[in-house]
């Protein structure tokens, strides 16, 4: 923790991750030439369902919420938070269901002939849910909310590298932004969903942003009520009258709701409760292949893994297949020790990497430690965390490593030690490669858990931030993956399935790669058959 030390001091990773939920879902630089000029943003057509129709009032269980709940444009924690940020704002552009940048309050995000120097032009004729028209100054006044140093919001991290006191007014609809270093992927910076515009003078406990529907009310860990806003900009959207977003302490609650008729849909159906949504004719599965991926982590600075041979083995002890068989019930693919596989420039040619447990044990052997012990830290803060955990114990046995797994909850684990462990586990939603380093891989990331501070690398991806042209910049950052590749912290097993239940009374939702629950929590475009 470096740069973002007066960040973090009150936002903790949880917090980020789970109000960006894939997000810093949207992080990245893929689409940058296509997706940084106007977007008709149509909706996604499902493959079933009839055509478009209007009413009703759309129940939806999310997971856990409490007393802190938030519904403050970029305050907010947790999953029922984040499923209402969605309805309520947008930001300028943002990674949409199927991980295509996606120009929102935006027409365009341009760079002005370099990667330091952007011009941000808005939609015409957009307007906030009480029908003002939304201009450069709110623009302006929402970046300098984000990253105000005495109160940072969730976003401050991905807009730091803004220099805010060179924001510039050019005319109503019109801002220009100037960046204290190069960032060839600044339109998925600011494209965050915890980077919603909202007006000048902005009150979170009256909440009024450019979302498909407005404040109604609104009941920390209980639940909250939206309406159709009659000024959202896409037209004949949203089709259902009303959004009502119901906070559940614990899976079991949520699935009886869902069972009963109680909720319309509910995100991430535990493993052990697919079967029961399968078999039941009155539901359906959402079931999208995404980018997220649950690593197990490797101090690179410290013994042993401040060996790369003992990294090197650890990645050959991984059965993949077998983890993800066992602790995703199959519902996953293999991974390479890469992140960001919707990158255009991921390094799929990569040789793919196998359990060898010969080869393993000679890696160790050759770096001294023969009949190694270590202590593996993990907690149930995200699912499939723990049983990952212990199929790798199995594995490991093979090469006569003895892995002794330490149970933490939650607080614990986000406690002070985060970002101590010597070896442990954590979660990321989807990102292209170029934002997910930004945030975990540079000396100066906010969560470089690894410790990873290879010059070589840090080069390569400063060197990439400043190309606009995308084919060279994806030379760049193929150079830097094959550097992870070799001797990162990073043991990436899997790209984990998000599996969410909803009712066939329910059109619209489809399958998704962003990871963000239910279409990117798409409540605009469902309606009811």
């Amino acid at each position: 923790m470096r740069d973002n030390d007066a960040v973090l001091s009150r936002l903790t990773r949880r917090e980020l991750v789970a109000g960006a939920l894939a997000g810093g879902l949207s992080l990245g630089v893929a689409g940058l030439a296509a997706g940084c000029g106007s977007s008709a943003g149509a909706s996604s057509t499902p493959s079933a369902g009839g055509r478009p129709k209007r009413g009703g009032s759309l129940r939806v269980g999310a997971t856990g919420g409490g007393a802190s709940d938030s519904i403050d444009a970029h305050q907010f924690i947790g999953d029922p938070n984040a499923a209402r940020i969605f309805q309520l704002y947008e930001p300028l552009a943002l990674r949409d269901a199927d991980f295509r940048l996606e120009m929102l309050v935006a027409e365009s995000i341009e760079p002005a002939g370099r990667a330091d120097l952007w011009t941000v032009r808005l939609r015409p004729g957009i307007l906030f849910s009480d029908g003002r028209p939304v201009t450069a100054d709110d623009v302006i006044y929402t970046i300098r909310r984000i990253v105000d140093p005495a109160d940072p919001k969730i976003g401050a991290a991905s807009l730091s590298g803004v220099d805010t006191g060179a924001l510039k007014k050019i005319d109503p609809r019109t801002v220009q932004i100037k960046l204290k270093t190069p960032n060839a992927a600044f339109p998925d910076f600011i494209g965050q969903d915890f980077n919603g515009i909202v007006p000048v003078g902005y009150d979170p406990k009256s909440p009024v942003g450019t979302g498909p529907f407005k404040y109604a009310s609104f009941t920390p860990g209980q639940q909250s009520v939206f309406v159709r806003n009659p000024h959202y900009w896409r037209s004949g959207e949203p089709y259902v009258d009303q959004v009502v977003i119901i906070d559940f302490a614990d899976d079991t609650a949520r699935m009886d709701a869902l069972t009963a008729g109680q909720v319309d849909a509910i995100t991430n159906v535990p493993a052990a409760d697919r079967a029961t949504v399968m078999a039941n004719a009155q539901l359906s599965l959402l079931n999208s292949q995404t980018g997220n991926w649950q690593p197990f982590v490797m101090r690179v600075d410290q013994p042993p893994f401040s060996d790369v041979r003992v990294r090197q083995a650890f990645r050959l002890i991984v059965n993949r297949p077998q983890i993800i068989e066992q602790a995703l019930d199959g519902q996953g693919r293999v991974a390479n020790d890469l992140y960001s596989p919707y990158d255009p420039g991921y390094a799929s040619d990569l040789p793919q990497r196998h359990q060898d447990l010969a080869q393993a044990k000679a890696l160790l052997k050759q770096a001294g430690h023969d009949g190694l012990t270590v202590e593996l830290v993990t907690a149930p803060v995200f699912e499939d965390l723990v049983p990952a955990a212990q199929v790798f114990q199995q594995q490991a046995r093979g090469a006569g490593v003895t892995v002794n797994i330490r149970t933490v909850d939650s607080t614990t684990f986000f406690g002070p030690s985060y970002l101590k462990w010597t070896f442990t586990q954590d979660y990321w939603f989807t990102r292209d490669y170029l934002g997910q380093v930004t945030q975990d891989a540079l000396p100066s990331s906010p969560f470089n858990e690894t410790h990873w501070n290879d010059p070589q690398f840090t080069k390569l991806i400063a060197q990439a931030q400043a190309t606009l042209d995308a084919a060279k910049r994806n030379e760049l950052l193929r150079e830097a993956q094959t550097i992870e590749y070799e001797r990162g912290g990073y043991i990436v097993w899997s790209f984990s399935n998000q599996i969410d239940g909803y009712s066939t009374k329910v059109a619209g939702f489809h399958e998704a790669r962003s990871g963000v629950p239910l279409t990117n929590y798409g409540f605009r475009s469902v309606w009811f058959t």
